[in-house]
């Protein structure tokens, strides 16, 4: 089973087509950055980008991947998580950091198809995304520089 996963095609044995993509990511192409986390798509610790929409790891299927772009915090790149990545430093927003790749990935697919959202925009799009260590409202407001380009 053939998957493009952070611009790179890879081969990956036909028997994981039904294993969800988490597992595959970390276990099989060793890719750290989505976590396991409650395994139910309730945290949203493993999202990754599929064609550019926040997708859980956790419940997806590695095969329903195949033709598509599968995209890890370590292979986002462009001028938008750009933007999320400095307003998340410029706003102090990790503390634990373990949801932070999900939550980092979320906020770049929202500011992709919204570049300017509101408070009840960001709410629904991140409501998904648990911080265990409540920087909900870091988290907030970094998206909203970031939507900015990153200016205060």
């Amino acid at each position: 089973m053939k998957l493009n996963v952070n611009g790179a095609d890879v081969e990956v044995d036909g028997r994981f087509a039904g294993s969800p993509l988490l597992w595959v990511l970390r276990d099989v192409l060793e890719l750290h950055g989505p976590k396991y986390g409650c395994g139910i798509g309730q945290c949203a610790a493993c999202t990754v980008l599929i064609d550019g929409r926040n997708t859980k790891s956790c419940q997806t299927p590695a095969g329903r991947a195949v033709g598509k772009a599968v995209t890890t915090v370590e292979g986002a790149s462009g001028p938008v998580i750009d933007a999320v990545r400095d307003a998340w430093y410029r706003g102090n927003v990790v503390q634990c950091g373990y949801c932070q790749p999900g939550q980092t990935l979320a906020a770049a697919a929202l500011l992709a198809g919204d570049q300017s959202p509101d408070d009840a925009a960001i709410g629904r799009w991140m409501n998904g995304n648990l911080c265990r260590c409540g920087t909900y409202p870091r988290i907030r407001a970094a998206i909203k520089q970031a939507a900015k380009g990153g200016r205060p």
